[in-house]
């Protein structure tokens, strides 16, 4: 799966010359937590956050009035306080990647870009909804945790159990486990009962984690 399935098109964008005071209306009234900032040949040129927003107001402690504040915010412009060096994501990069070069810079959204124009932004919680998708979280069935050691034909021999009870794999997911030489795989398998699965499961005992309905 890659980046454009899941990023959210046309983004909410603005102008580098936009009042921050608008920058943060807007933000505020159409729910989002980035705006992409483009140049007039609708170029991506910045990023600005509600972080970013938040630094760029007075104090508490401001010995400022609100007529002051919201002078000073008035005059403050978005290029001021823009984040110019973006990290973006292209349209056809694999969503595990988006995941990581957000995970890896701390960021919770990417603009996602299709050579130098925006097409849209991709974000945690549609990185979310993908996890959820992935595990079939929505779905009930039966989840299986197993320690699976780096011995070839494991999986084929756990996939055999799989077929002799017709269970249907409604999801199948790998992870590191705490030993380099053995992973973690989490199969949800649906048309059977959690007795049949643990009956069948027993010549794999050694690796069975954890059973449950789900």
């Amino acid at each position: 799966m890659n980046v454009a399935r899941r990023m959210s098109k046309n983004p909410i964008t603005i102008t580098a010359e936009m009042a921050v005071t608008d920058a943060q209306a807007l933000m505020n009234r159409e729910k989002v937590h980035r705006l992409p900032v483009l140049d007039k040949n609708k170029k991506i040129i910045g990023i600005v956050t509600e972080k970013d927003l938040l630094y760029a107001s007075p104090s508490p402690a401001s010995t400022l009035n609100v007529y002051e504040m919201t002078n000073l915010l008035s005059k403050l412009k978005v290029k001021e306080i823009m984040t110019k060096k973006v990290i973006t994501a292209n349209a056809d990069d694999p969503i595990e990647d988006a995941a990581r070069t957000m995970a890896d810079n701390n960021i919770g959204g990417l603009p996602v870009v299709k050579g130098e124009l925006l097409v849209g932004i991709i974000t945690e919680s549609d990185i979310f909804k993908t996890f959820i998708e992935l595990f079939g979280a929505r779905e009930q069935g039966i989840r299986l945790t197993l320690e699976a050691p780096d011995r070839q034909g494991q999986l084929a021999d756990i996939a055999d159990t799989i077929r002799s009870i017709g269970a249907n794999v409604v999801s199948i997911g790998s992870f590191l486990g705490e030993e380099a030489s053995h992973g973690l795989i989490i199969i949800k398998l649906s048309g059977v009962d959690v007795d049949t699965v643990q009956k069948a499961f027993k010549s794999h005992q050694e690796i069975l984690i954890d059973l449950r309905e789900v």
